[in-house]
């Protein structure tokens, strides 16, 4: 089940996706922010940030 600490981290995947695609639609195609910057924050949302929300379980005592 997904907790607190889970749902953070989720939450911080989805805003930098949100940053990410803002930088990626501003200015002109040859933009340094839309062809360097872009891409590297929307992979760390992407591969590491949401499946590690999805993944983590902490070391709880319910366990």
């Amino acid at each position: 089940m997904l907790n607190k600490k889970n749902l953070i981290l989720i939450g911080i995947g989805i805003l930098l996706l949100v940053i990410g695609f803002i930088c990626l639609a501003t200015g002109p195609a040859d933009n340094p922010i839309s062809l360097s910057v872009a891409p590297i924050i929307l992979t760390i949302a992407y591969v590491v940030i949401i499946p590690l929300g999805i993944l983590y379980s902490g070391k709880g005592k319910d366990k």
